[in-house]
């Protein structure tokens, strides 16, 4: 797994020193929540994750019961505000997080520790890793917001909205199923328009221009956006599964 990671993964895993209240959080809370994959990941030489064999247990992860309202996963949660917002107001669905950022990861357990909620499930790394080890047409809703822009263009290969990770998704996605993508990132906008508006599996819901700029009322503001917001103004795409 540590040669996968090194291989997949850009950008820092650990910030600054985490508090003794956060280390105990992934020393007690962590565990019960995280994601353990079936078998252990494949990448190949062009830094692609292979797909897993293998499939992970949804009933099981959830306490032996399939989630009544069914199973949504947010690819690179942050520090967890939304994902344990949406964990709150939708009891009756079960909720996987993919988070890479360690001290991201405490502050989502100390959200979830603080609500109580039960239907969170947490991965620690590489997001695509658990994408190839769920079952198809699998998940009724899933969330890419804010991912890392990579603005050079060099490093564009990196950004997470490209053709092979939404080939991903939409497999694993039911017909009818919603994907939220945002972004700050200006340079990221048109990228996104490109790759996932027009994805082929994917139908855009916004019905003028103007919506981008709204925001869902079951789409809550987290702390990382009211610090961008004197910079640029997040926007919000939503697709429906063809």
């Amino acid at each position: 797994m540590e040669e996968a990671r090194r291989r997949t993964l850009h950008g820092r895993r650990r910030g600054k020193k985490l508090r003794a209240g956060q280390q105990s959080l992934l020393d007690t809370l962590l565990p019960r929540l995280e994601v353990a994959l079936p078998a252990a990941p494949v990448v190949t030489p062009d830094n692609e994750v292979a797909e897993s064999a293998a499939k992970i247990d949804l009933a099981r992860l959830f306490g032996d019961t399939l989630p009544a309202a069914g199973v949504w996963l947010e690819v690179g949660f942050g520090a967890g505000e939304h994902l344990v917002w949406q964990a709150e107001h939708h009891p009756d669905v079960g909720l996987i997080g993919c988070e890479p950022y360690i001290n991201g990861v405490a502050k989502c357990l100390a959200h979830v520790e603080r609500t109580g909620v039960s239907n969170v499930r947490l991965f620690t790394d590489d997001a695509r890793f658990v994408m190839q080890a769920l079952p198809p047409q699998s998940l009724s809703r899933a969330f890419v917001l804010f991912p890392d822009p990579w603005p050079k263009a060099r490093h564009h290969k990196r950004r997470f909205v490209q053709r092979a990770n939404l080939d991903i998704l939409a497999r694993l996605m039911k017909p009818g199923a919603e994907l939220r993508v945002a972004t700050d990132d200006p340079s990221y906008l048109p990228w996104m328009v490109e790759h996932a508006c027009r994805h082929p599996a994917f139908e855009w819901l916004a019905e003028s221009p103007a919506d981008w700029r709204g925001r869902p009322e079951d789409w809550p503001e987290t702390r990382y956006e009211k610090k961008m917001l004197a910079g640029h103004k997040p926007v919000f795409l939503r697709l429906r599964r063809r």
